[in-house]
């Protein structure tokens, strides 16, 4: 019987199961009253959201770009001391630039790392620049993301597929970072 969990002389053999179950109890035991949507604050709020869905596609897409940019970059380094190492010049000449440039590719990670607190990867990178990009590009259309967030908030929580809980959420941003 090991990962299985028992509620009402049932056995659930996947606990994240056991879990809605327990939320689905406690949610019938404790109402909540959810207040009614102001129509115009939907409205505003639907409005909102195709503005913001908008923004995070172009945001998205301009990161990317400076990705592929980057790619080429590196591409572009890698060749040419390729060509200088083995046609050009000789290893002797070749090795301390080549240690000396990796060096500074360290150094730029680190100072990535102190800049942004993110973990200087591929993803972290890529979401740095998303999110300096979002920000600038609601800055220029005049993108109010306080008063997002205020309607966002008091909207009413969307239908989630099995369970509208707060409790399961936390579990899944738990697997999320996982």
């Amino acid at each position: 019987m090991k990962n299985k969990c028992r509620l009402n002389y049932k056995f659930y053999p996947n606990p994240l199961k056991f879990v809605m179950q327990v939320a689905k109890t406690i949610q019938a035991l404790f109402p909540v009253q959810v207040p009614k949507p102001n129509e115009a604050e939907t409205k505003e709020l639907e409005e909102m959201e195709k503005q913001k869905a908008t923004i995070d596609s172009r945001a998205h897409t301009m990161a990317r770009r400076e990705l592929w940019g980057g790619l080429g970059f590196v591409l572009v380094q890698i060749l040419a001391s390729m060509r200088l190492t083995f046609w050009e010049l000789n290893w002797d000449v070749m090795e301390p630039i080549c240690f000396y440039g990796t060096s500074m590719y360290f150094m730029a990670g680190y100072t990535f790392f102190l800049r942004t607190s993110k973990e200087p990867s591929f993803e972290g990178f890529y979401q740095s620049r998303f999110s300096t990009k979002q920000k600038r590009l609601m800055k220029l259309h005049n993108f109010d993301i306080a008063r997002y967030n205020q309607l966002k908030d008091a909207s009413p929580p969307a239908p989630s597929s099995e369970l509208n809980s707060t409790i399961v959420h936390p579990l899944n941003q738990f697997h999320r970072n996982i």
